[in-house]
């Protein structure tokens, strides 16, 4: 067991929420209260409905999300979102929300260990957005179908590639999530092949103009690291039990 309120301070510095900038939508950190003490910790990617049904359902104490309970900003708490938040509320089951904060973690975050996971030993940060860096970029080294293969080990997801720049690899940026709509300003950063979850339509005929490789590995499946690794870390640190609630959005 472990006090509610000791992890949520633990979350929240590690994580720097109050000083790192998000969307408006995101309000990291401590979204639902619940009860005091906590002994099972879950992880997802969305605080979904089917997400948070299973959650209650395992008896979580602590649900830690990427992407809130307000994601789409104020609305009528009717539907689907009612019921969730009805759930957790009479399952007195916290809910924990982080997003740049932990995309941008160096050891914890999303694009930190998915760069890890392809071999991306040595990487720095790039990618100028309010104030702070979206991104990392680095040389993994060998060829664009050998680092595609690498990546779709790493999000166990179906990849979808345009080949419209260097064989080699090269320099490799990476930023999860829905970040293809950057793809001008990451050519103009020097990147040979940007890894990222998504992008608008236009992005893959833009990334071919540009003569730049994108990979889009999944909104979802590039943001499985990060929560992943928090569950884990309150599991080693405070002793209690953790698991992953796997919801895959196909996106």
């Amino acid at each position: 067991m472990a006090k509610l309120d000791t992890i949520i301070s633990q979350l929240d510095s590690i994580l720097h929420v109050a000083s790192i900038p998000d969307y408006p939508g995101a309000l990291n950190g401590l979204q639902l209260a619940g009860r005091e003490e906590v002994a099972k910790v879950g992880a997802a990617v969305d605080a979904s409905l089917p997400v948070v049904r299973e959650a209650v359902a395992a008896g979580l104490d602590l649900l830690i999300v990427h992407h809130g309970l307000f994601w789409s900003g104020a609305q009528p708490i009717v539907g689907g979102l009612h019921e969730k938040l009805k759930l957790a509320l009479d399952a007195e089951m916290a809910i924990y929300s982080c997003h740049i904060p932990l995309d941008v973690h160096p050891e914890l975050g999303n694009n930190a260990l998915l760069a890890k996971s392809i071999g991306m030993a040595e990487t720095e940060a790039f990618f100028d957005w309010k104030g702070i860096k979206l991104g990392l970029k680095g040389v993994p080294g060998g060829t664009l179908k050998q680092l595609v293969a690498k990546v779709e080990t790493a999000v166990e997801a179906e990849l979808h590639v345009c080949a419209a720049g260097p064989a080699e690899a090269g320099l490799v940026g990476v930023i999860t999530g829905g970040a293809g709509g950057e793809i001008n300003a990451v050519a103009a950063e020097g990147i040979d092949t940007f890894i990222t979850g998504e992008g608008p339509h236009w992005s893959y005929t833009a990334a071919q103009e540009l003569g730049v490789n994108v990979i889009y590995a999944g909104h979802y499946a590039t943001e499985t690291f990060g929560v992943r690794a928090l569950a884990s870390q309150l599991a080693e640190e405070f002793g209690v039990e953790q698991s992953f609630l796997h919801h895959p959005t196909g996106l």
